[in-house]
């Protein structure tokens, strides 16, 4: 079963982390990467550009325009990919994800996505 990890993330926040946590934050979600890729779990990981773009219809024509599409704060920063045995370990390793450890709002979240196999059913 293949599951998507959409973490959120909030400029403002990760800006007014001290250098030090930051560079422990990153080594910690590195270590939990490789701890995923060992295990055999991990598909894929990668941050997002701050560059979004949005299209949608607008009197039949599609539009692009910046994204996202949504006025929020935080923002998807990045995401990864779990291929597992269970819907209860997908949500065992995004409790683990080290950026909900650092504090209230910090990692802004996670959203946790069962993907779809070919045949259009649940993973």
């Amino acid at each position: 079963m293949k599951y998507l990890m959409l973490i959120y993330g909030n400029d403002e926040v990760w800006g007014s982390l001290p250098d030090g946590d930051l560079a422990t934050l990153i080594g910690e979600v590195d270590a939990f990467n490789q701890a995923l890729r060992d295990s055999g779990e991990l598909v894929d990981s990668q941050g997002l550009e701050t560059r979004p773009r949005a299209v949608r219809m607008v009197d039949a024509a599609p539009v692009v325009t910046d994204g996202p599409y949504l006025e929020a704060k935080e923002y998807v920063g990045s995401y990864f990919v779990v291929d597992v045995d269970s819907e209860q370990r997908a949500l065992e390793i995004a409790r683990s994800y080290p950026g909900l450890r650092m504090g209230t709002g910090i990692g802004g979240g996670l959203e946790v996505w069962p993907l779809m196999t070919q045949d259009g059913a649940g993973s």
